[in-house]
């Protein structure tokens, strides 16, 4: 068992409903074991580490905790950093002209007298953790570093079910659950519903089961003109599933027909293909993050895709509502916090047995509770669209 005085905190990515509470669990874990700890905050995540930008955190009193699992966000801030991308971080002016930024962090942390840093977010997050473990392993310098999969994609490999994720889900359906009402505004009206997701389906396809479910359990009235149709979902459209897209207007516009509007959950990343090779065929630049991905808002996959449906389906009025930010913003549901806690309390006792990796049901191991080495974990798992859930909901989106 390892002599731990000082653990650290950073939070990196894009937030999700889980990020806050992570950290407090961490802490109210480690106070289990250890009477004198200190713990430390750096701020905005890979930035507040090259900055030395942080602070010191402490636990209020157990009996004055009531409520503190029930915010959303991330008590120490985010980013999105590479630290191996160091043209980007000179750019930021995170670090100077000629430094290294897996060094100056590194430097920071031994300053800082860290024993263990807990590092929350997905996939880029966690392979940055994995550059700075195996940059410290190769420096000799003695520090622990345990990763916690957070991300409302769902889409980390090897991990069964990322922080964050269901309660993203539960909160993309109740979004909806408003926004369906604007149907009733114009004739011909379709409704795409825009679902975060870079390269995989899964919140798209989980948030519209969720929807479809609570929708079974509302009552219509019909003799009002209140039908079920004119609120159900008609298409979902996922990296994972090709589609044929003159084949599904087709479909739609008679549904279209019948009923006056349509309603579309589409993710983020469907269809990408189509537009980046349409905008490079235009010589139009687009612009990419940190990590060599094309930023999605450059993309804008909702605007094509109304634009398209809007003169196959012969629309009056096309609507495209983002819910991203709404449902990664969300406090974690009762599902998400007992994963979260689970996950917690095993990186406690993982980072006390001097292990590095991160924390996760793997699934290359039978869903078993592990620490996967981090140089196991990657980005982009896609969908498994063989689900029996998503087989049978996908029988209602056929012709």
């Amino acid at each position: 068992m390892c002599v731990v005085k000082n653990i650290a905190f950073l939070t990196s990515g894009g937030i999700a409903p889980c990020l806050s509470s992570c950290i407090v669990r961490l802490m109210f874990q480690y106070k289990k074991k250890f009477d004198n700890v200190n713990f430390v905050g750096y701020l905005n995540g890979y930035k507040g580490l090259l900055t030395n930008n942080k602070i010191f955190l402490k636990l209020p009193d157990k009996n004055k905790s009531d409520g503190i699992y029930e915010f959303g966000g991330s008590l120490i801030g985010n980013s999105r950093v590479k630290l191996t991308n160091i043209n980007d971080c000179l750019d930021k002016g995170y670090i100077k002209k000629n430094e290294i930024p897996l060094k100056i962090a590194a430097e920071q942390l031994k300053k800082d007298k860290i024993d263990i840093l807990h590092t929350i977010g997905g996939d880029d997050t966690n392979t940055t953790a994995c550059d700075l473990s195996n940059f410290l392993k190769k420096n000799h310098y003695k520090l622990i570093v345990i990763g916690l999969p957070k991300t409302i994609d769902n889409d980390v490999i090897p991990i069964n079910q990322t922080l964050g994720a269901i309660t993203a889900a539960e909160q993309t359906a109740f979004f909806f659950e408003n926004i369906v009402n604007e149907n009733t505004t114009s004739s011909r009206h379709i409704i795409i519903h825009e679902v975060m997701g870079r390269n995989c389906g899964w919140l798209t396809a989980k948030s519209a089961h969720i929807y479809k479910k609570r929708l079974k359990s509302k009552k219509f009235f019909e003799s009002v003109n209140l039908r079920k149709e004119a609120w159900d979902i008609h298409s979902v459209l996922i990296p994972e599933v090709e589609f044929n897209i003159e084949k599904e207007s087709l479909r739609l516009k008679k549904i279209m027909d019948e009923f006056g509007c349509v309603n579309i959950f589409l993710s983020e990343g469907a269809g990408t293909n189509i537009i980046i090779n349409e905008k490079l065929k235009n010589n139009i630049e687009i612009k990419k993050d940190a990590f060599g991905h094309y930023r999605l808002d450059e993309l804008n996959t909702g605007k094509w895709f109304a634009k398209y449906f809007k003169s196959k389906l012969l629309a009056d009025k096309v609507l495209v509502q983002k819910s991203g930010y709404f449902a990664r913003s969300s406090s974690p549901n009762k599902e998400d916090l007992d994963l979260i806690f689970k996950l917690c309390d095993f990186a406690v006792e993982s980072a006390i047995l001097e292990k590095n990796g991160v924390i996760g049901e793997d699934i290359e191991n039978e869903n078993k509770l592990t620490c996967i080495d981090f140089n196991r974990i990657q980005g982009d798992r896609p969908f498994e669209t063989s689900s029996k859930w998503f087989k049978e909901m996908s029988q209602d989106f056929e012709s």
